[in-house]
């Protein structure tokens, strides 16, 4: 997986299968410093242990279990996962936690 340009579109896989049209929003969404969807495209690339030469690639795990759709469709989830927080967390009512906060001894 790969960006295209900007953030907006993915490439997956191929240049066949594409993401496009993700909000820029979306990377707002971040867990340990990094946006989620990035989390996902680091942790699901093929990759080769130098030493070993031993190769890790998540499509054939996927294509193993029976849905070799498995990361696509994760990728997708973690888009809309991040927008729906996102949203969510806007509509949280502002609290200032100084004035609310009561100090018991």
């Amino acid at each position: 997986m790969r960006f295209e340009g900007d953030k907006t579109t993915i490439v997956y896989k191929n240049n066949y299968i594409k993401i496009s049209h993700i909000p820029l929003k979306a990377y707002e969404y971040v867990v340990s410093g990094k946006s989620a969807i990035e989390r996902v495209m680091e942790r699901y690339q093929k990759m080769t242990h130098k030493e070993s030469g031993i190769t890790n690639d998540p499509n054939d795990w996927s294509a193993g279990c029976g849905n070799p759709r498995y990361i696509l469709d994760l990728l997708l989830s973690i888009i809309n996962v991040s927008m729906q927080t996102l949203e969510t967390i806007e509509q949280l009512p502002v609290v200032d936690f100084e004035k609310e906060v009561l100090i018991r001894v």
